[in-house]
């Protein structure tokens, strides 16, 4: 049985840090490419970092590059998001998921995806 479980999340004063935890069960944990993503409502989900099965890769998105930081521990299953200098635009629920991405050219590009139920991340300003 596939899990996903978010934690860590809060309220935290403008410029403050948070650290996301994402833990992970029930699939083969290093041939998934994990990634957190915030929602706000009105508003698409929106890709907030990645990381590669085997650590190596990392991507963030512009809004956060140098401020946030993906890491993950195949020993233990798990995934954070450490988040620093927050700003109140950080604001919104954040989301741990894992996707089974395919190498370049392979179609489809994944075969399955799992998602948690969330964490909520409030900056007040």
């Amino acid at each position: 049985q596939v899990e996903i479980v978010e934690s860590g999340g809060g309220l935290v004063q403008l410029g403050g840090s948070l650290r996301l935890s994402c833990a992970a069960s029930g699939f083969a944990f290093t041939k998934y490419t994990m990634r957190w993503y915030r929602e706000v409502p009105g508003k698409e989900r929106e890709e907030v970092a990645g990381i590669s099965g085997s650590g190596d890769t990392t991507n963030y998105a512009d809004s956060v590059l140098g401020r946030f930081t993906i890491s993950r521990n195949n020993a233990e299953n798990t995934v954070d998001l450490q988040m620093n200098t927050l700003r109140p635009d950080d604001t919104g629920m954040y989301y741990c998921n894992a996707r089974d991405d395919q190498p370049e050219g392979v179609y489809p590009r994944y075969k399955w995806t799992f998602w948690g139920r969330g964490t909520q991340v409030t900056v007040s300003s």
